[in-house]
């Protein structure tokens, strides 16, 4: 017959043999230690027959008192919701502005393009746009080289940019 009490400490439901009464042994579910009583709801454990038959081999690690230890576990219940244990780090607020609702897009500028009256504009108006965009959206940045047409010269020049891939 077993000796099936709770832990006092835990409430875990634990189920040992009548002959561990009055000995201390540690819980299981939380370590601290406690003495097992003499008296609690005690159940018979009647073990299956085996149905007749050729006899079957039986290993020892199957009748061992290590396979034969039974666990009376109780769902804790509570009137509100219960703590996470395991919690998921949450977003910086950063990150979370960085990419919330924003499309992934790219902006080219060419130097040819920024000048104005003989006066080559690029830096100021690359600086311009990268200050618009915000520097927490800029993803990055690539200089580019091209060739194009010069229809007044009638020659082909090469110039360069920069390509901006930016979240906005």
């Amino acid at each position: 017959m077993d000796i099936v009490f709770n832990c006092p400490n835990c409430e875990q439901e634990l189920a040992v043999d009548q002959s561990g009464s009055g000995t201390q042994i540690n819980c299981p579910a939380c370590g601290e230690t406690i003495t097992i009583p003499s008296t609690g709801k005690t159940s018979t454990g009647s073990l299956p027959t085996a149905p007749a038959g050729p006899p079957v081999a039986v290993s020892s690690i199957n009748t061992s008192a290590a396979a034969k230890v039974q666990m009376h576990l109780k769902v804790p219940v509570h009137d509100k919701p219960a703590e996470s244990l395991i919690g998921k780090p949450k977003l910086p607020l950063d990150a979370v502005q960085k990419g919330a609702g924003k499309r992934l897009r790219i902006r080219t500028i060419r130097r040819a393009s920024c000048l104005e009256n003989g006066h080559d504009l690029f830096d100021e108006k690359v600086s311009a746009f990268l200050q618009e965009v915000g520097e927490g959206n800029i993803l990055s940045t690539h200089v580019v080289g091209y060739e194009q047409f010069d229809v007044g010269i009638q020659k082909i020049m090469t110039d360069y940019g920069v390509l901006v891939v930016y979240r906005g």
